[in-house]
Order: structure tokens, then C-alpha cells, then sequence
């Protein structure tokens, strides 16, 4: 799974690479957790648009918003059968802007922190999925994300199982596009990103608690 991920880059470095208007309020975030407020890209009317939502997909259906916190991913593998994402799947597809994610290796009883991104240092897009839902409570639109995630490249194999699909910019105008519903042909698109283009180190444990947050989550681990 990717439970925890970073968006560090300038807003200029944002606007830069995914032609996009960067909405004011957004920050460096060095610990982005499950349930928090995150940016996304999505295409309206062929334009690529900013907006803020929740990290974990509630489907329009669900009841108990507390399901959230366990649909933060879905498998490639499964997420144009599955009926928390199929729906999504065909018309509502996004990008999260990151410049890293997190994963946890294990040693022994120990879990230790590891920070993985493009060997280039810049942003990328993690391949999402976007829904919208009526709070049954206060009858207010709530609108929540997940991120898919695949199997590992070389370079995770050592680390985790799974990791986040991550598209090339090639691809991005086709995974928004609303009006594409070709299942297969979206299907393809998640693979693992080549692993001579991404590189990873260990951080500091400070990242371990979602509570976090700085460059200190970033920093080189205690010895």
C-alpha cells in the first residue's frame, strides 16, 4: 500500500511541470497522512484544474464516512471490477501531484522509513481516482481521492510489495479525459515506473507519526 507521501516542490515547480494553476493555500507537505485535505489535477472540459480533497475514497453509496480511512488505495489489479472504484475508474481519474512517497522495510521487529522519488528530484503524478458523495448528515458535497497502487519495480522489491502507479507525461492527458472509458487501454497504464528513473534512502523515524511535519520527516535516520 502507499500510506504516506510528500509534496515539497514550489508552487512555480508545480505550475511548471503539470500546466496547471496552483490553488493559493498550497504548502510544502513534508507527511501527508491518510484522511487529510490533498491536491489533485483533473481535467475539466480539457483543461487541467486544481482542487483540494480528501485522501480516502468514499463511494457515493457509502453511509459511514469512517470507511475512509481504508480505501486510500486501490490495486491495479482490481479497480475496474471493484465497486468502491470501478464507477470512478471510467469517468473519474486524477493525478496527485508528489515528490515522494513513503515506505516502511521491514528489519527484524523494526520498521524503518524509506523515501522514494524520481531520481531527478522533481514532482510527479501518481495516478488517482476521484468521487464525489452527499454527506447524508449535513447534506454538504464531500469529494475524496485514493491513490492505485501496482506491484513493485526493482528497486521497491527490497522495500515493499506495492508501490504507487506513477505516469509518465505522456499519458496524462489521456488518464484525464473524462470521456475516455476504455478500460483496457487505462488498464495498461498500470505498471510499475521504470526503476533506473527513481531513487530512494532511508529517513529519519520522525515520519513514522502522521502528527509530523517539516523537513525534519525528510531527514537522515539516528544511528
Amino acid at each position: 500500500m502507499c500510506g504516506r507521501f510528500a509534496l515539497t516542490a514550489p508552487a512555480s515547480a508545480i505550475t511548471e511541470v503539470f500546466q496547471v494553476d496552483v490553488l493559493p493555500d498550497i504548502l510544502p507537505r513534508y507527511n501527508v497522512a491518510p484522511t487529510q485535505s490533498v491536491p489533485i489535477i483533473v481535467s475539466d472540459l480539457g483543461v487541467r484544474t486544481m482542487r483540494r480533497v480528501g485522501w480516502g475514497l468514499l463511494p457515493p453509496w457509502a453511509k459511514d464516512k469512517r470507511i475512509q480511512a481504508s480505501l486510500i488505495n486501490a490495486r491495479s489489479e482490481s479497480v475496474h471490477e471493484k465497486p468502491s472504484f470501478r464507477s470512478a475508474f471510467k469517468r473519474r481519474r486524477c493525478l496527485i501531484p508528489a515528490t515522494a512517497f513513503y515506505e516502511w522495510k521491514a528489519d527484524g521487529k523494526l520498521k524503518l522509513p524509506h523515501m522514494i522519488g524520481l531520481a531527478d528530484g522533481r514532482p510527479f503524478a501518481i495516478a488517482g481516482l476521484w468521487e464525489r458523495r452527499i454527506d447524508p448528515e449535513t447534506s454538504e458535497e464531500q469529494q475524496t481521492c485514493c491513490i492505485i497502487t501496482t506491484g513493485p519495480n526493482s528497486l521497491m522489491v527490497p522495500i515493499h510489495d506495492r508501490m504507487p502507479v506513477i505516469l509518465p507525461p505522456e499519458r496524462w492527458d489521456t488518464w484525464l479525459d473524462p470521456l475516455n472509458d476504455n478500460v483496457a487501454t487505462l488498464r495498461e497504464f498500470l505498471v510499475p515506473y521504470p526503476a533506473e528513473a527513481m531513487a530512494e534512502r532511508r529517513v529519519s523515524t520522525t515520519v513514522n507519526n502522521a502528527r509530523h511535519e517539516g523537513p525534519d520527516c525528510q531527514g537522515d535516520p539516528v544511528t
